[in-house]
């Protein structure tokens, strides 16, 4: 494990979701932690338990059974503001389809963050022009989504998951829509991102051109680890 603090915290974690007249048990005794810093990844194929996982930690989920602590919340006790109040203040989120507000300029999707957050005008103009420079998106400030290409647009939403620097940030198939190209270019952004501002960075993911720039892989298989596996050393 990378970084010299855990900040993520899991034991014995079931999750269970009601199917039919029964259930369905999508997370089997998961153990896990996570410290600063780290650039890790849940492998394995669909419904092996990834997004799921990802989702409890991101607190938009709670534990059936176990416990689940991140940046020192118990994620199964935290009430729905808590959890809102997590999220909003030290949680970034990256998702496979962008989920960019279309009508709204780059320079806003990247500036709602804050707008949640207690920052003046100045404050935001700073940090929102710092993310966009941080992605290479600068000169597309004035520009809407639709004018964007795919990745292009990952990289907005990589920014807005960036722009109040938090402590840690989920990512759910990234590159999935994205081609090689792109996708490598996201990549390393987000791999200078986690080396310069220390931001623990979580992958759910099967593509391979994400597994190749990993550092940790958690393997999944039936809601169960696997295997974990360091593989590069900063």
């Amino acid at each position: 494990m990378n970084g010299t603090s855990e900040i993520i915290q899991i034991q014995g974690l079931v999750k269970r979701f009601p199917m039919g007249k029964g259930e369905f048990t999508a997370l089997r005794g998961i153990t896990l932690t996570f410290g600063k810093g780290e650039f890790a990844g849940l492998v394995g194929p669909s419904g092996s338990g990834k997004t799921t996982l990802l989702n409890i930690i991101g607190s938009l989920d709670v534990p059936t059974e176990g416990w689940v602590n991140v940046l020192g919340n118990s994620i199964g006790t935290l009430s729905a503001k808590e959890a809102a109040q997590l999220r909003k203040e030290s949680i970034g989120f990256i998702f496979q389809s962008y989920n960019l507000l279309q009508v709204h300029t780059v320079y806003e999707n990247v500036e709602f963050p804050l707008l949640l957050l207690k920052h003046n005008g100045s404050q935001r103009r700073r940090m929102v022009m710092d993310a966009l420079e941080w992605v290479g998106l600068v000169d597309k400030e004035k520009s809407k989504p639709p004018q964007l290409s795919g990745g292009e647009c990952q990289r907005v939403a990589i920014a807005r998951a960036m722009v109040k620097r938090p402590p840690l940030v989920l990512a759910d198939e990234p590159t999935a829509n994205l081609d090689a190209a792109n996708s490598h270019h996201i990549l390393k952004t987000m791999e200078t991102l986690n080396r310069e501002l220390h931001t623990t960075l979580l992958f759910a993911t099967h593509d391979d051109k994400v597994i190749g720039y990993l550092r940790r892989m958690i393997y999944l298989l039936d809601g169960r680890v696997d295997r974990d596996e360091t593989v590069r050393k900063d």
